[in-house]
């Protein structure tokens, strides 16, 4: 069935009276139109792909094609971090990049065929690492930290004469909708980026906001967006009518020109119109009144575009509508080739668990041990606590790669709250360790764009509490790009976080907190937990060389309780160690070694269970601890081989009786064919509160030692 505002163009093109400007590069115009062209008829072959039963996506790109001057006016060197509506920039980017095939590329996307050059078949996204075009699914603004990070990171790669991905004069491209410009992650980016620009930092960023007044069915008040982007003293904010394409042409090239060569940030207001509603399921009249809907029609790009080829005299009314249908035809073909190919069995979708989550599970194991054994250095056998042993260590990779930088809240001047980068600064310089502003958003935003630059960004997280309202950059952008591009693009890092509880006089809920239930559920992160100096070292170089190799993001839970703890028992001085360099991703640890019993945990606990086990063995109870340290993904067949032999487990866990790791742990063990005995203590379903408060629901020595005794005892 015909859309109406394929109707309408018709229509308007085969009347009278359709009068323009001149145009000065009537060829740059014609191409533009081209553009359009094709971002138009897809939309239309995404609907009927779905009627067919063959496609799967249907937010469209109609409105908003006079985005075609952006990608017609930035390079394929330029990285974009593009929306949804973005099928003119694609094609526009493609027309300069020859042999490309866009057509075909948005179409297998749309029916998820393996086909598709970006994702594989996992989503429709507009990328591509040849047009320069980073994939994103985001609809709520999540991209723009991270392009805000990597427009960043050219400007530092210069300072440190890194070699980046992308040439020395690029700029980035980062668009959004009017009503993603209102969230508070584009909020926060845009920020940090007139925060940098007040400083002279580099920030060579175009911000594109296409402003179609409506989101999904919520208007936008009339002036609230230039006014909302016009505020930045530090961004200079241009305005452009996606519905006058010959200055919008001049005000995008002065636009991009500007970011060039000036290395600042402009925000480019790019007014553009929404048709065919949201996406096909949306009954657009449900919010709208049928005026409204057609009156929008006359705002239509691709008729502005015919309007000034006509007037101009490059095209005659023929000839557009000849244009107009040429493409529908190319376009109509490729479509009904695609589902004949999938027909056929010609082209696939992906058809196993394997292959769909092949990107999360590839792994190189060869060369992250080879990498970790690049980042040792010697040191003898000093002994360190375990925030020591950490600082050394960021000091040992540091030196040993010198793309990686650590930055952070309070981490380079002060060292950090708690002194663990420490002197890293003095060292490494302001280049390479800086403090941010207090933005979790923005110091992860950061880190994703500095991976996509080369580098290999270890940021800090202040406090576990303070990752909540930023974890999304995790989920969302950090760990799905390497799903969603195939493994074509990756932002390996290491996101040091402190944590957990059990810090004595200090606190309250946000200082110390156990709910690491965030973290455990997010496809293809890795999360460590060291317990003590000794294995810290290790498992620091181990997460830097999954970076590496991998491009794994990998989330450093350090246990803040033990950062400066010396002593296991009163003057022992058993918590101060040298490097243990045996850190295996996937390997668990043990702790003690004795026959009847295995407690399994980590951080915390495993300092607890040591102590319970020196009470239990007084009681004649031979306890073996085995120290999980990573507790994403579960190193449940290590687990399973130590635990050979026991045939009673007891799993102490410092995270939340619900939701914590040892539910993990306790299903794994069954799954994995356990046939002992297996129970679990944990805290309690509590926040932490503030003093001797807090002993009622944390996990204690003594409740591990009760579980013990009673588990041993009912044999």
């Amino acid at each position: 069935m015909a859309e109406a505002i394929d109707e309408y163009f018709l229509q308007q093109v085969r009347s009278t009276g359709l009068s323009g400007s001149v145009v000065a590069e009537p060829q740059r115009l014609i191409r533009y139109f081209d553009a359009q062209l094709a971002s138009r008829h897809l939309d239309f072959a995404a609907r009927w792909l779905q009627s067919t039963g063959s496609g799967y996506y249907t937010i469209g790109s109609s409105g908003h094609e006079a985005n075609a001057a952006v990608g017609a006016a930035t390079e394929v060197s330029d990285p974009a971090l593009l929306h949804y509506r973005s099928g003119g920039f694609y094609a526009a980017r493609a027309q300069q990049y020859p042999g490309s095939t866009p057509i075909q590329d948005v179409l297998a996307s749309l029916v998820a065929s393996t086909r598709d050059p970006m994702s594989g078949g996992r989503h429709k996204v507009f990328g591509h690492p040849d047009l320069g075009i980073v994939p994103q699914t985001s609809t709520i603004g999540s991209q723009v930290p991270r392009a805000v990070g990597l427009a960043f990171s050219l400007g530092r790669a210069k300072a440190l004469r890194h070699r980046t991905p992308w040439p020395e004069d690029a700029v980035v491209v980062c668009s959004f909708g009017d009503a993603s410009a209102n969230h508070s992650t584009t909020v926060g980016a845009l920020n940090s980026a007139a925060y940098c620009a007040h400083q002279s930092i580099p920030m060579p960023i175009l911000f594109v906001c296409e402003d179609n007044g409506i989101g999904i069915s919520t208007r936008s008040p009339k002036g609230w967006i230039e006014q909302s982007l016009g505020r930045f003293a530090s961004i200079e904010y241009v305005r452009a009518d996606g519905s006058d394409p010959v200055s919008l042409m001049r005000t995008v090239d002065a636009a991009v020109a500007a970011v060039r060569s000036g290395r600042r940030p402009v925000v480019l207001h790019l007014e553009t119109v929404r048709l065919m509603g949201h996406a096909g399921s949306d009954a657009e009249l449900a919010y709208r009144t049928s005026a409204d809907i057609v009156g929008d029609y006359a705002r239509d790009p691709l008729l502005a575009s015919a309007r000034a080829l006509i007037a101009a005299g490059v095209l005659t009314a023929a000839d557009v509508e000849g244009r107009y249908e040429a493409m529908r035809e190319t376009v109509m073909s490729e479509a009904e080739a695609t589902v004949h190919s999938l027909r056929s069995g010609a082209s696939t979708r992906l058809a196993t668990a394997d292959a769909v989550m092949f990107p999360l599970t590839e792994r190189r194991p060869g060369a992250v041990a080879a990498t970790e054994r690049s980042l040792r250095a010697a040191h003898g056998e000093e002994r360190l606590t375990l925030a020591a042993m950490i600082g050394r260590t960021l000091t040992d990779v540091m030196a040993a790669r010198p793309e990686v930088l650590v930055f952070g809240e309070d981490v380079a001047v002060k060292g950090g709250v708690y002194g663990v980068t420490k002197g890293l600064r003095k060292k490494f310089g302001a280049a390479r360790v800086f403090d941010t502003l207090l933005d979790e958003q923005t110091v992860l935003g950061t880190a994703l764009g500095a991976a996509l630059a080369g580098f290999v960004p270890i940021p800090e997280i202040q406090y576990l509490a303070y990752l909540h309202n930023a974890e999304d950059q995790l989920r969302g952008e950090a760990a799905s790009l390497r799903f969603f591009s195939d493994a074509q693009f990756t932002n390996g890092m290491v996101v040091r976080i402190a944590g957990l509880a059990y810090q004595r006089g200090f606190g309250g809920h946000f200082h110390n907190d156990n709910a690491v239930a965030v973290l455990r559920d997010i496809p293809g992160i890795v999360v460590a937990v060291p317990s003590s100096a000794a294995e810290a070292a290790g498992l620091l170089r181990t997460c830097v060389a999954l970076a590496v190799e991998e491009g794994r993001v990998c989330v450093f839970l350090e246990p803040i309780a033990l950062y400066h703890r010396v002593d296991l028992h009163d003057g022992d001085g058993a918590l101060r160690s040298r490097d243990d360099s045996d850190a295996e991703f996937g390997a668990v640890a043990t702790c003690s070694d004795g026959p009847d019993l295995a407690i399994v945990t980590f951080g915390n606990g495993v300092v607890m269970s040591m102590r319970a086990a020196s009470r239990l063995r007084e009681r004649g109870i031979g306890v073996t601890v085995v120290d999980l340290r990573w507790i994403v993904p579960l190193p449940i067949d290590d687990l399973l081989r130590r635990l050979v032999g026991f045939d009673r487990v007891l799993i102490a866990d410092e995270t939340r009786h619900d939701g914590g790791v040892g539910e993990g742990v306790v299903t794994a063990l069954i799954e994995g064919g356990y046939e002992g005995t297996v129970g679990r203590v944990a805290s309690k379903n509590s926040f932490v509160p503030l003093g001797g408060a807090a002993d009622l629901v944390l996990l204690s020595e003594d409740e591990i030692v009760s579980a013990a005794v009673e588990m041993a005892e009912s044999r």
